[in-house]
Formats: structure tokens, sequence, C-alpha cells
């Protein structure tokens, strides 16, 4: 029996009104498991009304205790990991252990989050004029919300709702109608965990309740992550109504191998990056880019075995390497982008086009696939494939191998696999891409570092979590302040200063 879902709005479960709905599959079957209502412009509004009444009193609270919620709703995670990875590998189709990270990734965020009594702290001057002390404080926006991705349906709510909550605030979360079964439970932790109702309300949909996000006058700030596209779209209606924006779009990750690099390192490490979670990784390394035509024949040969041996499972399966791609539509895709390379004039090394998984044929199941003389002016290297096929791209020189990340449209993550410290130290300088792994292929900040891509990866001038999630969140108010006592009378009739 296919399972109905619901919204959460003001700490209650509530049936969809609107009469649409949307299919949620379990990839490893192709069963529909559940229809997940989409909500109207009402019923987003509604999840305003009581975001809005219950916010001030939120922020009435001190900041210690704001942390405490935050403190039990970790520990309610961590005594429910088991089951909440199971459910997200269930309706994703990430393994287990990748669901865990997934979990885990968010979970630092908000161990983070917690120490919002010092991160909250504004700056105290005493006697910067004559009798005069300034102080600023930060104070929170309101009403804020959230739209997320399907490819992280733990983490990246947790990145958006635990500061911005933490700092005050209010959320609206719209996750994506792909898989919300875990976005729903982890506000019914958080509630759990003593949120007052109204404060973190989950509102599924689709384009329908983005647009009525972006358009309402009483949310503050809307933070994405999703495709290029939208995050441009996001960001440009969000913005335009004069709200804070920071959108998090598309990637194409490459990862620079010089000649000294250890290459049985650089494959294992390329295999586990661009294989990963099917691929459905915004930063995945989708292109390799080996430095001379020794180092590109030799990374084929390590590459090619490892790529063939790779075993595509069910995700509930401990020795899977992957699971399932997200939806039907997503495997046509990436075939379609394979098709496109061969035709484009690529090698395909490796072709998982047709892989079965049986038993389980209905399933939403491809190999992984590689290429090899990618050059930089076919689609398949300028556009995010955003599935489990590796492009790899011959650079003559460690030039032409800079150049390669710092010219493309996308510049979310690279990395850099060297022995030498001097060639290292020019790449993270001279690379024009927001986050930098040297012999890391997947250069993903803690969480008290800030997240975030430049170019047509990213919109918006704060990134996501660490202090810039704080500051997103929050505007600064500055106070300056003068008691009578000894203060000549007078009118002053000049700009004031503290001479």
């Amino acid at each position: 029996m296919t399972a109905e879902l619901y919204h959460l709005i003001g700490g209650e479960k509530v049936k969809g009104t609107s009469g649409r709905f949307s299919d949620v599959f379990w990839p490893m079957t192709g069963e529909v498991a559940a229809k997940v209502p989409l909500a109207s412009e009402e019923e987003l509004r509604a999840a305003v009304e009581n975001a809005k009444a219950a916010q001030p009193a939120w922020a009435a609270t001190n900041p210690q205790k704001r942390a405490r919620v935050m403190l039990k709703f970790l520990h309610l995670c961590q005594e429910n990991y088991d089951e909440l990875a199971e459910l997200l590998a269930r309706e994703h189709g990430k393994t287990i252990p990748d669901a865990k990270g997934d979990i885990q990734r968010g979970l630092e965020v908000v161990e983070f989050a917690c120490g919002i009594p010092h991160l909250q702290k504004g700056e105290f001057t005493e006697g910067a004029g004559p009798g005069i002390d300034m102080f600023s404080m930060r104070q929170p926006l309101g009403v804020v919300a959230g739209i997320t991705p399907f490819n992280f349906p733990a983490m990246i709510p947790m990145w958006k709702f635990a500061p911005a909550i933490v700092s005050g605030n209010a959320f609206i979360l719209k996750p994506s109608e792909r898989d919300p079964s875990v976005p729903l439970r982890l506000a019914e932790l958080m509630l759990e965990a003593g949120l007052p109702k109204g404060i973190l309300n989950v509102v599924n949909g689709d384009k329908v309740a983005v647009d009525a996000i972006l358009d309402d006058p009483d949310i503050k700030a809307v933070g994405f992550v999703g495709s290029t596209p939208i995050a441009e779209y996001v960001y440009t209606r969000a913005t335009a109504s004069g709200k804070r924006a920071h959108c998090f779009g598309g990637a194409k990750n490459h990862m620079v191998i010089m000649p000294d690099a250890d290459l049985d390192q650089v494959a294992d490490a390329l295999i586990g990056a661009g294989y990963g979670s099917a691929g459905e990784r915004c930063m995945a390394i989708s292109v390799a880019v080996p430095v001379g035509e020794e180092t590109a024949n030799r990374l084929i040969e390590k590459l090619t075995p490892r790529v063939e041996a790779l075993k595509i499972g069910l995700s509930t399966d401990p020795d899977a390497d992957f699971g399932p791609m997200v939806t039907a539509e997503a495997v046509e895709r990436t075939k379609g982008y394979v098709d496109l390379g061969i035709e484009e004039g690529a090698k395909l090394v490796v072709d998982g086009r047709d892989f079965v998984m049986q038993g389980y044929e209905d399933g939403f199941y491809m190999g992984g696939c590689l290429f090899d003389n990618v050059t930089p002016d076919m689609r398949i290297y300028k556009e995010e494939i955003f599935g489990p096929v590796l492009s790899v791209v011959r650079a003559k020189d460690y030039e032409e191998a800079l150049r390669l990340p710092s010219e493309h449209e996308y510049g979310n993550g690279v990395a850099i696999y060297t022995r030498d410290g001097d060639t290292a130290r020019d790449f993270m300088t001279k690379v024009n891409v927001g986050m930098v792994g040297v012999n890391v292929p997947i250069p993903v900040p803690l969480a008290y570092y800030t997240f975030g891509g430049w170019k047509r990866s990213g919109f918006g001038d704060l990134n996501q979590h660490g202090p810039d999630a704080i500051r997103f969140y929050t505007k600064t108010k500055t106070v300056t302040q003068r008691w009578p006592s000894g203060v000549k009378e007078g009118a002053e009739f000049s700009i004031p200063t503290m001479d």
C-alpha cells in the first residue's frame, strides 16, 4: 500500500489540501513507495504565519537555551542514527555507509551551531569618545527559508536550519519532493528536542511552493542548493523581492594529476570521488586531468580495471560501492550524456550503460563509465552530468592543467595530486575555484570553515556553514551611547566626531 506523506506546520502533521501529489520511489526496486503532497501558495502561507507568530519568543530565548535544544537534537539523531540512515538509503539509493556520512556531515554543522553563545556575540568599545561607549549586536532576521536538493536529504537541510534556528530565526524548509522522509523525520526530532512549535516547518512542494517562498514578504532570507539554472533563478527572484539569498548550483570538479603523483593513490581517490553515491554529488570529481602523455597512459591503465570491478548493488548491501540512482529519469539522462560523448569523439574505455541488477530489473541502476581523450569543447566536459561518469582530459603541461578548472564556468571544487610542495602552493594560490584539495579528492571543509563555490557554482556574498552562516542569518545593529553626566549643553550643528 502506498503511504501518503504530509507537511509539518506549527508542530503538527498536516495533510496536503492542494490535490496535487508527487510519487516517491524506492530506487532499489523502482516501486512507488509514497505520495508526497505538493503545497499550494495557501499552505506555504500557513507555515509562514505559524513561523511568524512563534519567532519573537524564540528570538527572546537566551542563546544558551537555544544551544541546549540543538544539543538534545544532536543526541536524538545519534540515538536514531541507524533508522535515519536506512530511511535515507531507501528513498535516495545511496548505500548505508554513504547515508551515514550524509547524516554525520550535517550533524557536524549542528555541533558547530551549539556554539551560538559565542558565535552571536557582538563587539564593544569602552570610551570610543568623551563619555561614549559603542557596541554591536547580532540579531535574527525573523522568518527564513531553505530549498534543499535530493542528493543530500539530511546534510543540506541541517546545514540550513541549524545555524538559522539557533540564531533565533524561524525556518521554512522546502525539501526535495524525491526523498522528503528524512527531512520530515529530522523536524520531528527537533520538536522532540524541545524546539517550540512553529520554529521549524516543513512544506513539501514543487515550483509553486518555491515561487511562494521567493515572493512572500515575511520571508527575509532564502538558501538554495541545486542545479545552476535554478540557483540563478532563485537568487534573482529572491533578491528582486528584497531578500538575502545564497544559492549554490552545479559543478565540474577537476583533479589535476602531476607526473610525480602516486598513481595508485590517485586511482583509488578517483574511484571513490568519482563514483561514490553514483556520482550524484556536487563535490564529485568528474574530470581527471593527468599532466603529460605518460601520466595519462599510466592513469588509464590503473583506472580501467578499477572501474570495471566496481560493485553496484542494493543500498543495503554492505559490499556495494554504490547503489541505484535516484530516479529512472536520472539514469536515462546520464546514459544520454554517455551517448553524446561517443558522438563527440571521446573514447569510451568502460561502458556501464547496460548494467542490470539481477532480481531488481526495475530499479534505477547504472554501471560506471570511463571516458578518455575528452576535450574542453565537448558538452560532456562543459556540462554537469551528475552520474557515475568520469572524463579524462589530457593536459600537455602544468599551465594547461591549471587553466582548465580556472576557465571552466563552474568553480565549486578542485584537487591536485603531487609530491611537490612548490607546485601545490602555486596551484592553490592561482586556481580560480572556491574549494581546493591538495592530495585530498573531495575538499569539503569541516563545519567551522565555510563551504561554497565560485563563478556559476555559487550566487551570493556569503557561503554555507561556518561563521558565514551566522552572518547570513543575522543582521548587525550598532549602538552608540552616552549618558548625560558631564556632557556640555547646547546644540551641535557639525557632524558628530569622537574628538
